[in-house]
């Protein structure tokens, strides 16, 4: 008689998961160790099954390595190569007559890439468009656009960027 119980997957290796993780941001145990301030004896002994890890140092790693908790006990190994198709680049609308297209496959952590196409006389909307922190190039591809930077207004035509 076939079980009716959902599939619970396989508990996750988190010290493999740490080297697959750690050899696939290129990283060696030193360059981790200098980033999450763990020795890189610990680190190598949490690899290799010796040691366990507490919560904070697994939140220190996850933050060295770029990565979510989550992503630590992830079962399916590093993320490979990926592609994202024309059609099905996720589109959202934003300010006056303007559309966001994403350029790039999720889930990229540190990297975001988008196309924003306005039409004539659309704007980013009333408030200044911004990200905090991340960094932004902004390149015409055509026609002229007025851009605002520092409290500088700056007209920006095609290839200028």
């Amino acid at each position: 008689m076939p079980s009716s119980a959902p599939d619970v997957p396989a508990e996750v290796d988190v010290g493999e998961r740490l080297r697959e993780l750690r050899r696939f941001r290129r990283c060696t145990l030193r360059t981790i160790s200098a980033r999450s301030g763990l020795s890189e004896s610990f680190l190598s002994q949490v690899e290799r099954g010796r040691s366990s890890a507490s919560i904070e140092s697994l939140r220190r790693v996850a933050e060295a390595l770029g990565v979510s908790m989550a992503d630590l006990f992830e079962p399916d190994g590093v993320p490979g190569p990926r592609v994202l198709r024309r059609d099905e680049r996720p589109a959202l609308t934003f300010g006056v007559l303007g559309k966001k297209l994403l350029l790039t496959p999720l889930p990229l952590r540190h990297l975001e890439v988008f196309a924003g196409e306005l039409e004539v006389g659309g704007s980013t909307g009333e408030h200044p468009y911004a990200h905090g922190d991340s960094e932004e190039l902004f390149v015409v591809l055509s026609g002229r656009v007025e851009l605002e930077l520092g409290g500088e207004l700056f007209e920006l035509e095609r290839g200028d960027s």
